[in-house]
């Protein structure tokens, strides 16, 4: 099951990552600022999807897997991640943002790991919090990565990082909810 359809669906948005982040490094001649915006925001909507398409068909298809399942989630955390890494480059997200975010990705995996390591995963398993903070991210990031008016209406930087500090919150949030939730777990095989 390693090369099923939803996992090279998987694959896709690690190997967009580059494409990403290269389209801010094409000079002004190629394509000018605004271009960059909506070229990027494109890819990361488009791949974006995929990790709602790429579930919807592991199902159908019936072609879930145990790599499907631990390949997905880095996927995304790594998406977001360089995205992120990219909106501060860019001056339209705050460092302290990105540290919450991606200290907050960093440590939950290795808490997952952990505790499917003492056979208690299912302790800290997707919440709907985790859920609602990846649906503010998913919405924050494209906004803040196109930079300038919707459809003449929607100022998408201010609704961006209003968003990624929703978000940052959410992130916050989410992990105190799965590190209490271990937090019992922890203490009985500690003994």
């Amino acid at each position: 099951m390693f090369m099923t359809i939803p996992t090279i669906m998987t694959w896709t948005r690690i190997f967009a990552i580059p494409l990403i982040v290269g389209v801010f490094y094409l000079p002004e001649s190629m394509a000018s600022t605004a271009d960059k915006n909506l070229v990027a925001t494109i890819m990361f909507v488009v791949f974006a999807l995929t990790d709602w398409l790429d579930g919807y068909l592991a199902r159908k298809l019936n072609q879930t897997s145990s790599f499907g399942a631990f390949l997905d989630p880095v996927a995304d955390k790594f998406l977001v991640c360089a995205c992120v890494l990219v909106l501060v480059h860019l001056q339209r997200a705050d460092v302290f943002v990105a540290l919450i975010i991606i200290g907050r990705e960093i440590a939950i995996s290795a808490l997952r790991e952990w505790m499917a390591q003492i056979g208690a995963s299912k302790s800290v398993a997707v919440h709907m919090i985790g859920k609602l903070k990846t649906v503010v991210q998913m919405v924050a990031i494209p906004f803040l990565l196109f930079d300038g008016m919707l459809f003449g209406l929607i100022d998408t930087h201010q609704w961006g990082v209003a968003l990624i500090w929703a978000a940052a919150v959410l992130t916050v949030w989410s992990m105190v909810y799965y590190l209490q939730k271990a937090i019992p777990e922890i203490r009985a095989k500690a003994r």
